[in-house]
């Protein structure tokens, strides 16, 4: 697949044999599955700050908000080593245009969130977040991550890919000249999915959009973004797709035929009770949208995000 889309992963995720035994973690599903569409960079930041394989493993002790590289048996600090070879590894990464990133859970340097760190007397808390993970986090701090674990859940699943293919979208966007025209067509496109994860959002982006001609351009790309990834962080939840989905109905209402309509509404009801996938309602609008020959709802990503073999839709 041509133009893949570049994200970090955590090395042992890939396959790799950098864990402190020298085995990996292999995640068949990202590898597999993503790895159709998807590019990794992957990063193993104990390996690349210079520690063997094999090696003594690693824990996070002291205050959660602060806590201490060591070593587990011996307890050497490397805290400045490991700290200061993320800084460096961050800035590197800004050359590779990431869209996100997927971490590899519980490890006391890549952990996204609920790390064990341990306190002085060897009592354990999970409130940490890994080295790396915390230098990544401050340095990219609107990139969509994830850890892998996480990735089982269905719903967290497609929120995360949703992102990844949104911000892909909107950097195809930053490529061409900065001007209005250029946002608004992309703001055009997007405007019923943001609906679905925020209709605050919606508003807020509507109004800078519609007020943009009186604000420096390169200030409104920069509110834009940083909207746009704070509404595709909420949950798009069934309350919300049902709004949309009703809307994209109203621009049938006068071709639908009166069986076309109650399959419709019956379709959009069993899946506001739960009954249905977003993947039923979804598809068959796209078939009266083609069959009818909407140009507004065919440009919307909205009912095209990301590509259908993933499945992302495909949970009730």
């Amino acid at each position: 697949m041509e133009n893949r889309i570049k994200i970090g992963v955590s090395a042992c995720l890939l396959g790799q044999p950098v864990r402190f035994d020298g085995s990996h973690k292999h995640d068949r599903y990202i590898t597999g599955i993503l790895g159709e569409y998807l590019e990794f960079v992957p990063v193993c930041p104990e390996v690349e700050a210079g520690f063997p394989i094999p090696r003594e493993t690693f824990r996070l002790v002291g205050d959660p908000n602060a806590p201490r590289f060591m070593t587990t048996r011996g307890q050497v600090d490397h805290t400045e080593r490991m700290t200061a070879w993320a800084e460096r590894r961050v800035r590197e990464l800004e050359k590779e245009n990431l869209c996100g990133f997927i971490f590899k859970s519980d490890s006391p340097s890549s952990g996204l969130m609920r790390v064990k760190v341990y306190n002085a007397k060897g009592m354990a808390d999970k409130k940490g977040i890994g080295v790396f993970a915390r230098a990544f986090t401050r340095h990219f701090p609107l990139l969509p991550v994830e850890e892998e674990g996480r990735l089982n859940d269905a719903g967290l699943r497609e929120m995360f890919i949703e992102q990844i293919f949104a911000l892909k979208r909107w950097r195809e966007t930053l490529t061409r000249p900065a001007n209005m025209n250029h946002l608004i067509d992309f703001h055009t496109r997007h405007k019923l999915l943001i609906l679905a994860h925020s209709p605050t959002h919606s508003k807020l982006m509507g109004k800078l959009v519609a007020e943009g001609s009186k604000m420096p351009v390169n200030a409104v790309y920069q509110g834009y973004e940083k909207l746009l990834i704070e509404a595709l962080r909420l949950k798009a939840t069934t309350k919300k797709n049902v709004n949309v989905l009703q809307h994209i109905m109203g621009y049938f209402k006068r071709q639908l035929s009166a069986d076309e309509k109650q399959e419709l509404l019956e379709v959009l009801d069993r899946y506001g009770r739960g009954y249905l996938p977003l993947i039923v309602p979804v598809t068959l609008l796209n078939h009266y949208v083609r069959k009818y020959h909407q140009p507004y709802l065919q440009q919307q990503t909205y009912l095209n995000p990301h590509p259908v073999a993933l499945k992302l839709r495909n949970h009730a």
